[in-house]
Formats: C-alpha cells, sequence, structure tokens
C-alpha cells in the first residue's frame, strides 16, 4: 500500500515573513501526520526552507530544474545547487512551464534526468487542456508526456519518479475533474508505468494537481490511484493546506485497515 504524498507548489509568491508564518503554521499542526508532505519554493526562498524545516518531517524542494549539469546558462540553476540547499524534490514540466516557456516533453525528459544523476526526485506533471479533452485526446496527450521520460529511464529508475497529473483546464480556475474522472486518467497512467516497470511501479506516487482544495480532498484521495496531490493557492494558507493533509491521513488509515 502507497503512503500518502501531499506537495505544495507555492508558484511565484511567497516573502520571508510570509512564508516564516505559513512554515511555522504547517508545522504546528501535524503531530502524529504518517503521510509524507513537501513544499516547493521559488528558489530564492530554498535556504529559508532549509534553516527552518531542518530536523522536520517536512521536505522541500524546487519548482525548476535546468537540463544542463552547469556553465554558461545565464539565470539556470542545476541540480547540484539544489542539492546544496537539501531539497529532496524538483518539479519538471509542470503546465506553466510547458505553456509560458515553450517545454517540450523531450525538455522535461532531460531535466528529469538532472534531477534523478543527483539524487532528487523529480515529480513529473502531466496534462491536458480543454481543448484537448473535449477531442477526446486526454490519455494520448498525458500518455506521451510520460512516455517521454519513460523512454530515457531504465525500468529500474522509474520507481524513483513521482507524476503529477494536473489537467491543465482545472488549475487556477476553479473547475476540478471528478473523482472518477481523476481516477481514469490516474489508472492509466499507472498502466503506463507498470508496462515499463512491471510491480516496481505500484510503488509510484501518482499525485493529483487540478485545483483539490480541503472540500474536495477527502473524495479524490479516497480513489486508488491517487496517492496524494500537488497544491496550488490552497499551499499558500496553513489551514487549508493542513486540511488537504488531514485528508490524506484519514484515507490513509482507512486504506490501511481495509
Amino acid at each position: 500500500m502507497r503512503s500518502k504524498l501531499i506537495v505544495g507548489n507555492w508558484k511565484m509568491n511567497g516573502s520571508r515573513a510570509a512564508n516564516a508564518a505559513l512554515l511555522e503554521g504547517i508545522a504546528a499542526g501535524i503531530d502524529g501526520v504518517q503521510s509524507a508532505i513537501a513544499v516547493c519554493v521559488p528558489a530564492p526562498y530554498l535556504q529559508q526552507c532549509e534553516d527552518t524545516l531542518k530536523g522536520s518531517t517536512i521536505a522541500w524542494g524546487a519548482q525548476d530544474v535546468s537540463a544542463y549539469e552547469g556553465g554558461a546558462y545565464t539565470g539556470e540553476v542545476c541540480a547540484k545547487m539544489l542539492c546544496d540547499f537539501a531539497c529532496r524534490y524538483v518539479i519538471v514540466g509542470h503546465s506553466e512551464r510547458r505553456a509560458y516557456h515553450g517545454e517540450s516533453s523531450e525538455l522535461v525528459a532531460k531535466k528529469a534526468l538532472a534531477a534523478m544523476k543527483e539524487g532528487l526526485t523529480p515529480i513529473v506533471c502531466v496534462g491536458e487542456t480543454l481543448e484537448q479533452r473535449e477531442a477526446g485526446q486526454t490519455f494520448d496527450v498525458v500518455g506521451a508526456q510520460l512516455g517521454a521520460v519513460l523512454a530515457q529511464l531504465p525500468p529500474a529508475a522509474v520507481e524513483k519518479i513521482v507524476v503529477a497529473y494536473e489537467p491543465v483546464w482545472a488549475i487556477g480556475t476553479g473547475k476540478t475533474a471528478t473523482p472518477e474522472m481523476a481516477q481514469e486518467v490516474h489508472a492509466r497512467l499507472r498502466a503506463q508505468l507498470q508496462a515499463r516497470a512491471g510491480e516496481a511501479a505500484d510503488s509510484v506516487a501518482i499525485l493529483y494537481g487540478g485545483s483539490m482544495k480541503p472540500d474536495n480532498a477527502r473524495e479524490l484521495l479516497a480513489r486508488p490511484d491517487i496517492d496524494g496531490g500537488l497544491i496550488g493557492g490552497a499551499a499558500l494558507k496553513a489551514q487549508d493546506f493542513l486540511a488537504i493533509i488531514h485528508a490524506a491521513e484519514h484515507c490513509s488509515r482507512n486504506e490501511f485497515a481495509t
């Protein structure tokens, strides 16, 4: 049975004062929580996360990474630099990177490999637009996005990634895939992972990243192939983020009890 993983994606938000209050609020509300928790923050705040969270059960990570190891790539941040701040995770292929920065699935695969080479866990994001969903292309789109990464990994390395399904049409729009819709895509992604890596794929966490909030988290997280959430707006409010964490904890306890 997979334990739940809840990851906050702060996007381009935060300040030293706001971050301190947010992290303090989260840390104060997770006593006894067994689910894995992480925050992925803007690069300037990685040192603050390391200073604040060191010794806690909350992990931290970055929102992007360069495909290159170093060199003349102004503005880029390489995986070794992230490791200097004790990052555990890094998001790659987020829909906003794909849309606003023109990142291809091939580039996302290179970034995932660069992260893994330094021992980081890439959170590989996949998802379709509303136009693609309405055209019946969801499985083709997400399958191709994940496939580009899997094609570069030996089967034994597949279990070292995290996958996040983020329907683009449900990010920041207030729309959310129904639990049935989300589970259907997660199950397809699970089957794709299994086809590449066999039983080892059963341990890969597949997160839902489409406007998960306190009022829908429990119903989504109760689905068998939804292993957690990649949380956007709700991750910026300690009480909302904690509510999702505790929803995950409730679902995990029920799973282990059955």
